[in-house]
């Protein structure tokens, strides 16, 4: 085999993300005449809030397009300490931030920095597919933790007690999760930080949808337990709560000398983010907070017609989601395979969603709905998975 056609083998496990495949499915559909309703892909779609996409074309206007240090500008990296922590009752300085085009950059550079060869990783399944891909990719070896559904999809504590050991380095937590909504609630949180502080585990919490909860209360982050922020990194952004999709601004917080390998790790690979961007991300931090809580509220409107209309359709079981903007119904009584199910209701009704096994093993039996649509949008996604359940 020639040399040009050789892979390494670090990524020779990696595979398209799930909701992508099936948008670029949707949109070939959609090009040629059918008309898509799209629910398979975690994007709000509201636009940036105004002061923020305000804040960004001015910065634009002013100039303010050029390189910055790589953890991030000393403003946003000290208005995520300050915001952040207090959203989380910790102490953070900005020099335990850094600041990346994305939160998935806090995810893979952390990883690497403390997984070696042979190292292993729990993370959730069903979960984020980026999890499995960023073990792999650091030598690491995956060992999902299957979720709950009972428990609220928190994790399955008796398995979890079984798969942490003396070899585990790393432990991934989502809460609220993509795909299921879960929230994991404090006890749960205290279980596994004692678990991590016997082991001497570091955790990746991914708290991405934190400020996307549906009980008037934020999600816990374990990094506010006794002892557990010097072992903790908090992967967060701007995506989802502020509807910054497309301007590429997350951040990381972990322990300063930590940082400092991470910002090394920017430093060779992505150099920086854009300048404008973080301008706008102070802005969103700093700036009025309104338009958030009208989102949540959105949110919450829409989750109750998707709950409550998939818990009518023969067949279809789907809780409460606490959290983040997804539903993930049981359609086991229905006795088809989820990728099956998925591709049949994109194929013949023009809804696209995602089989739960597009985020891991264990989401057989599962469809993955994005409720980031209209309520109009909504209703008629219903109302074509119903009629089409029933017609089995």
């Amino acid at each position: 085999m020639s040399k040009l056609t050789q892979r390494a083998a670090r990524i020779g496990h990696l595979k398209s993300e799930g909701a992508y495949h099936v948008l670029a499915q949707a949109q070939e559909l959609e090009r040629a005449g059918r008309e898509i309703i799209h629910l398979e892909v975690g994007e709000p779609d509201a636009l940036t809030f105004d002061t923020i996409r305000q804040a960004g074309v001015d910065a634009i206007q002013r100039g303010k397009a050029r390189y910055t240090p790589p953890a991030g500008t000393p403003e946003l990296r000290q208005a995520i300490a300050d915001v952040a922590g207090e959203q989380r009752g910790i102490r953070l300085s900005p020099q335990e931030v850094i600041v990346s085009p994305g939160a998935k950059p806090n995810m893979f550079f952390p990883t690497l920095a403390v997984v070696e060869p042979g190292d292993e990783v729990l993370y959730p399944d069903p979960g984020f597919p980026t999890y499995a891909a960023m073990v792999g990719v650091a030598g690491g070896v995956p060992v999902p933790v299957p979720l709950n559904e009972d428990r609220g999809f928190s994790f399955d504590l008796e398995a979890f007690d079984r798969l942490i050991g003396p070899r585990t380095r790393l432990i991934v937590l989502n809460s609220p999760a993509n795909p299921t909504g879960g929230v994991i609630p404090m006890a749960d949180l205290e279980h596994i930080a004692e678990a991590a502080e016997r082991y001497d585990c570091w955790i990746l919490s991914d708290e991405i949808y934190a400020r996307l909860v549906y009980r008037g209360t934020r999600a816990p982050s374990i990094a506010s337990l006794p002892g557990m922020q010097q072992r903790t990194i908090i992967v967060d952004g701007f995506s989802k709560t502020y509807a910054m999709t497309g301007w590429r601004l997350g951040y990381g917080i972990m322990p300063e000398a930590l940082a400092r390998s991470v910002e090394l790790l920017i430093t060779h690979s992505l150099g920086s983010t854009a300048q404008f961007t973080q301008i706008a991300g102070v802005e969103a931090l700093r700036g009025p907070q309104v338009e958030v809580e009208a989102t949540v509220e959105s949110f919450r409107r829409r989750r109750d017609l998707v709950v409550s209309s998939l818990n009518v359709i023969p067949g279809l079981h789907c809780r409460e989601p606490q959290g983040a903007f997804y539903a993930f119904p049981n359609i086991r009584q229905l006795g088809i395979p989820s990728e099956d199910l998925a591709n049949r209701l994109l194929m013949e009704t023009g809804v696209a969603l995602l089989p739960g096994t597009a985020f891991g093993a264990n989401g057989e039996g599962y469809l993955r709905l994005s409720y980031a649509n209209s309520m109009d949008n909504l209703e008629r996604a219903l109302a074509r998975i119903d009629t089409f359940v029933r017609g089995l």
